[in-house]
């Protein structure tokens, strides 16, 4: 169906004009059939994090397949100017645009594997102008989706198995923000959304309450309570923090009183202000010695993994937690940091050579070559290290890795249980060759994945560092292009 705001059609335009000045420079040039490799990742963790989700694909992949430029698109192209009003583009550019597509290959991590920083998570191999064309669009896409799916496993881990329902959409980035955050938290672990268009769209459950707006229409909190379930006798759940909120727990349990009447139960109440952690406990004995042991204590109110983690730790007696501002805007980081960085070229037909970007900055230094990466796993399937190789030399028998910060640390994974690519063909000359999974599957594989690494990796507060090498092979090839890059000789 068709996604709100102009921004979230699969068009070229969506794009920086970089992007297409570069395209431009290429197709000049003649050189637009020159291959060339490029890899999307991120340096660090959010949120001071020892993990991350990856999360986008589903959207990337459309994305890719309906690719290109209308009429209209390259009728405004053509107004752009340069210095002296001259036009920036060329009429022919214009035209090799209106007949675009993407004809290379892609290789992703499946949404909802954990992934770590400098390994990639995308690899764009193809026509260089080509994979120049999309890198714009899939670092938006898997940038946003990452960090607030990785927010949300880290919210799910600290409510301890409890249902999170994600609350955001009122307080999103827009509505086409809204609409990447709701997916992106299902994906991440959570149960349930509140946006419709979301659950429309994606097939994400939806769930929510109701608003303090509707107790202050009635003339009695209970009058509207008696209200609001005879109208949702499947769906009561009951928000009871407007006036007095053990009062407004009272309240619930006479309409729950009444819907039992009617052959219905309560399903919850829930408690948005205050001590959650105290009125959750009253609330719980309230609940429990009317009878009514069954009904759920929700709670929301600027929740995040802390504050939950937090309340656990008080004994608090919630078992539904939504979570709303801090799970959509991705609270307290704003970006990932994804790049997108070429590391190879070659003529066609010809072989790869590969390319070193070198910087003052140690980790904006990037790793050559076609990569892949291979994922360690002991006799218990826990996650143990990652192994960053070029694909055109198979790493030695030896499987040594080479700290990317610190050379002198190595580690061989040699006879280690289970070793797995985390990179999938998506794209072969332009065409799909993935099978793009259920959301649910999705969800259920970054559950999975979470609970497949060290205890001392998802803590929040200092976490141990999951370890990420690079081949030892690699490790030299990449020392010895820096070296002569910056003009020294090895020896």
């Amino acid at each position: 169906m068709a996604r709100p705001g102009a921004a979230d059609r699969a068009s070229g335009m969506l794009t920086d004009l970089y992007q297409l000045t570069m395209a431009f420079a290429y197709w000049k040039a003649g050189i637009t059939s020159t291959e060339a490799c490029f890899h999307l990742y991120f340096r660090e963790n959010p949120f001071r994090g020892g993990f991350s989700v990856a999360c986008g694909l589903a959207q990337a992949i459309e994305y890719i397949e309906n690719l290109g430029f209308t009429d209209d698109d390259t009728s405004y192209l053509a107004t752009l100017t340069g210095r002296g009003g001259t036009p920036l583009l060329s009429a022919g550019f214009l035209e090799w645009l209106r007949a675009f597509r993407f004809t290379g290959d892609v290789l992703a991590v499946p949404e909802g594997t954990v992934v770590f920083p400098n390994e990639p998570v995308l690899r764009v191999t193809g026509p260089v102008a080509e994979c120049q064309m999309v890198e714009t669009a899939l670092l938006n896409i898997v940038n946003f989706q990452t960090l607030v799916a990785t927010k949300a496993a880290r919210v799910r881990l600290a409510a301890q198995g409890d249902p999170v329902i994600e609350f955001g959409l009122r307080r999103a980035q827009g509505p086409n923000g809204a609409l990447s955050a709701s997916r992106a938290a299902y994906v991440g672990g959570c149960a349930a959304t509140s946006d419709v268009l979301a659950g429309q769209t994606y097939g994400i459950p939806v769930g929510g309450t109701h608003a303090h707006s509707l107790v202050m229409v009635y003339d009695s909190e209970l009058e509207a309570f008696l209200a609001y379930a005879e109208a949702m006798p499947n769906n009561a759940v009951l928000l009871v923090d407007t006036y007095d909120t053990l009062e407004g727990v009272a309240n619930a349990i006479r309409a729950g009183q009444h819907l039992r009447e009617l052959g219905s139960d309560l399903i919850g109440v829930r408690i948005d202000s205050g001590d959650l952690a105290w009125l959750s406990v009253h609330a719980r004995e309230m609940l429990d010695s009317a009878g009514f042991p069954d009904v759920k204590v929700y709670a929301s109110n600027e929740l995040d993994e802390y504050t939950i983690e937090s309340l656990k730790e008080q004994g608090a007696a919630i078992d539904v937690w939504g979570v709303g501002t801090k799970m959509v805007t991705a609270y307290d980081q704003p970006a990932l940091g994804g790049v997108y960085k070429l590391s190879a070229v070659r003529e066609p037909g010809g072989e790869w050579e590969p390319r070193v970007k070198v910087s003052e900055q140690t980790a904006k230094i990037t790793t050559p070559g076609l990569l892949r990466v291979r994922r360690y796993s002991d006799a218990g399937g826990r996650f143990t290290g990652d192994m960053i190789y070029d694909e055109l030399a198979e790493p030695a028998e030896q499987c040594v890795m080479v700290d990317p910060a610190d050379a002198t640390r190595r580690s061989s994974y040699c006879g280690m249980a289970g070793a797995e690519e985390l990179l999938v063909p998506v794209f072969a000359n332009g065409e799909r060759v993935y099978d793009v999974p259920p959301i649910a599957e999705s969800r259920e594989r970054a559950i999975a994945q979470v609970g497949r690494l060290d205890p001392s990796h998802v803590r929040f507060l200092n976490p141990h560092v999951y370890k990420v090498g690079v081949e030892l092979g690699l490790h030299e090839r990449k020392t010895a292009l820096i070296l002569a890059a910056r003009g020294i000789a090895e020896g």
